[in-house]
């Protein structure tokens, strides 16, 4: 594998086969390695601090109690 220059920047071109799913990834060093890895989902928290609020009226749910069962 041949490293390259993309501006000030070392890079390396990644092979279709090798390629990682997403658009963003992960990059650091163990030791003399340098590893590269799929960037984790975002957790749910996350995800729904990105959602802009909602500005419906939602109408009032009666809340019963369940039904009784017989087991």
């Amino acid at each position: 594998m041949r490293l390259f220059r993309n501006g000030r920047n070392q890079a390396v071109r990644i092979p279709r086969d090798m390629e990682l799913p997403g658009e963003e990834a992960v990059m650091y060093r163990d030791g003399d390695r340098l590893v590269i890895e799929p960037a984790p989902a975002p957790s749910l928290l996350a995800l729904l601090a990105s959602w802009e609020p909602l500005d419906e009226e939602f109408p009032e749910i009666e809340d019963a109690p369940p039904e009784p069962f017989e087991l």
